[in-house]
């Protein structure tokens, strides 16, 4: 294993780039994206001639993005943007509208801020958006260093760095950072690295470059390695290739000098260094400590209503603030995992929103498991079928609704409540097959 004090590019460390490093890196990235950028209709707004719409279009796509695959935001971008293609639209929707357009998409406090967003630059900046990051970020609500920088350099092609996802994900290969991402260490390398490297004329392509390499090359479990434009720079790759070497003169009794040398930090305890002594190959970089999930129970009653035309679910609003804040939903109650078979359908009802029902029809659907970022979630389904007449509404803290099936998928419910409605259904047809085979 050779340790370097200087490393061969005449830096101080492994973990930097060299001045001509920095101009191949910018050169290489750049014509790759120009030639293998995919077709995305956020791109197209970038040649609008209207700064505002152009930075509108680039917020919208990057909020939408975060925590969300390419594939799944297009549909929900191009009916965003043909329900709202301007900031003033946008501005002057209700927030139950905007949750209904976010239904699905998840992490539904990013609309929030979002419509909250386009009213402050509606009403306190005339319509005109911020121009630079810093005063994206400290004006607009719920925007971070990530997304001010994104729309400044994208929209406005301000030579400011961006880290996200796919970012840290390519730098920390690039420069062999096998530390913890989030460490406060390795977060300032990383910022100093996108603000070091973005290409001072081309910064919104170069951004979008290092997003797209991460996304489609650079990727978290299957790196493309020999399609990479900057593999000569990658330190995790000559890494790789090294191992490979040694594991082959391991097996040949080979005891020549290796054609790659090993780099290696020469710091001890270095915190932008995996700390692991396994072999291990450029999937493991960057590491990251992932916190468990807190497991949670909830009860969920789904209430059909038939009247004389078509049944009816109730509904019920969540809390202004918190989890899926705003959203609709069966009525639910959190539940000690001991406490599930004890609390019946009425009793849920009566507790969660003041819905009191005499006489029932009772069916047991099952359990669906739904996975947020920090909690796993069960939801424990029972379903009632009640006349019309049997119902009596109580007043209730939460705003109550009956609706049709076809309203129920038009409101802004979760996914999680999509999946349980899924359930639901699911049972409704086992069992009438059952009862006609029968």
């Amino acid at each position: 294993m050779v340790k370097r004090k200087i490393h061969q590019n005449g830096t101080e460390s492994i973990h930097d780039f060299s001045s001509q490093e920095v101009k191949e890196f910018r050169e290489l990235l750049l014509k790759w994206y120009s030639e293998n950028k995919r077709d995305l209709p956020w791109r197209r707004q970038i040649s609008n001639p209207d700064v505002n719409q152009r930075a509108y279009a680039v917020w919208v796509s990057e909020v939408m993005l975060q925590q969300t695959q390419v594939a799944t935001v297009i549909s929900y971008y191009n009916k965003w943007m043909q329900k709202w293609p301007t900031l003033q639209d946008l501005s002057k929707a209700t927030l139950e509208e905007v949750n209904e357009a976010w239904s699905g998409l998840g992490y539904y406090s990013r609309g929030r801020r979002l419509h909250e967003g386009a009213q402050k630059v509606v009403s306190e900046m005339k319509g005109e958006m911020p121009k630079t990051a810093d005063e994206l970020l400290k004006l607009l609500p719920g925007v971070g260093k990530y997304t001010a920088g994104a729309i400044a350099s994208i929209a406005y092609g301000q030579a400011t760095g961006i880290v996200d996802g796919n970012v840290i994900r390519v730098l920390c290969r690039m420069r062999k950072m096998g530390g913890d991402s989030t460490s406060q260490p390795v977060q300032e390398k990383l910022w100093q690295h996108a603000n070091s490297l973005v290409d001072p004329d081309k910064a919104g392509d170069f951004n979008q470059g290092m997003m797209e390499l991460g996304a489609t090359v650079c990727t978290p479990k299957t790196p493309t390695c020999n399609t990479c434009p900057v593999r000569t720079l990658c330190l995790a790759n000559k890494e790789v290739e090294f191992n490979k070497q040694e594991k082959t003169k391991e097996l040949t009794k080979d005891k020549s000098k290796p054609s790659i040398s090993d780099i290696e930090c020469c710091i001890d305890s270095c915190p932008l260094c995996i700390q692991s002594s396994e072999v291990w190959d450029s999937r493991t970089i960057p590491e990251r400590k992932k916190k468990a999930a807190r497991e949670e129970q909830t009860k969920v009653c789904i209430v059909c209503k038939k009247n004389k035309s078509e049944a009816l679910y109730c509904i019920v609003q969540r809390p202004a603030k918190g989890l899926l804040a705003g959203l609709w939903e069966f009525p639910s109650l959190k539940i000690d995992g001991d406490c599930s078979e004890e609390l019946s359908p009425q009793q849920l009802l009566k507790d969660s929103c003041g819905l009191h029902v005499d006489t029932l029809k009772h069916t047991y659907v099952g359990e669906v498991v739904h996975l947020f970022s920090h909690i796993h979630q069960t939801y424990v389904i029972d379903s009632i079928t009640v006349e019309e007449e049997d119902v009596k509404d109580h007043p209730s803290t939460k705003p109550l609704r009956w609706v049709t099936e076809e309203e129920l998928h038009e409101s802004a419910v979760s996914t999680a409540m999509k999946k349980v409605f899924k359930a639901f259904t699911d049972k409704m047809v086992s069992t009438l097959t059952i009862s006609n085979v029968a």
